[in-house]
């Protein structure tokens, strides 16, 4: 009985860490499901400008993310969901020739965008310096409703940063990710459950 008795608390703080545990799991789980579900929504729809959230580029060439990013927000704008397109993202280095949204202008008039229905801003670097910028020219040239357009899995931080900044805008997630393979889907989606919670504290990068 002695024995019984001096193992009993031990045995409920077990009990009481599984339960935690167990809790912890569910949570991340539910996070990591909502992070997917918004990512295969589509709201496009009529908006005043089609933003596209920079990413990498190689000189003057987009990288694959970003080509396909790009690619979404012209298909978006020949429908007719908005008549202008903001190409958003700074310079990837000190010896970078071109801003990710100049590549980008450069890839949309390539693809004939005319040159008057794109705006670019030369600064930002991060997910919420992309949506600082736009949202400046966006002001600049009384702009209110705007489509997102990211990566599926970067689509629920994306709009939840632009509504922390008053932005109203609907996502448009890219209909295919470049990242195909379960490692690379299952390390962007890790690293998205980090920013929502980190997120909860304001805006981050």
């Amino acid at each position: 009985m002695k024995r019984q008795r001096q193992r009993t608390p031990g045995r409920r703080l077990l009990r009481l860490l599984l339960r935690v545990l167990l809790l912890c799991v569910l949570w991340l789980a539910g996070v990591a499901a909502w992070i997917v579900h918004v990512g295969n929504r589509d709201d496009a729809g009529p908006a005043d400008a089609i933003v596209v959230l920079g990413a990498a580029a190689y000189d003057a060439v987009p990288s694959p993310v970003f080509e396909a990013r790009i690619a979404h927000g012209l298909d978006l704008y020949r429908a007719g969901h908005a008549k202008t397109l903001i190409f958003t993202g700074g310079y990837g280095g000190a010896s970078a020739r071109f801003s990710e949204s100049q590549v980008a202008r450069r890839y949309a008039l390539r693809k004939d965008i005319p040159g008057d229905a794109i705006l670019i801003e030369s600064r930002s670097r991060t997910t919420l310096e992309n949506l600082v910028e736009a949202r400046q020219l966006m002001q600049e040239h009384g702009l209110h409703r705007v489509i997102i357009v990211s990566d599926p899995l970067h689509m629920a931080r994306a709009l939840r940063t632009a509504r922390a900044l008053g932005i109203d805008a609907v996502g448009s997630p890219t209909p295919s990710t470049r990242f195909r393979t379960l490692r690379t889907q299952s390390e962007f989606l890790a690293r998205e459950v980090y920013f929502f919670h980190r997120d909860l504290f304001g805006p981050g990068d």
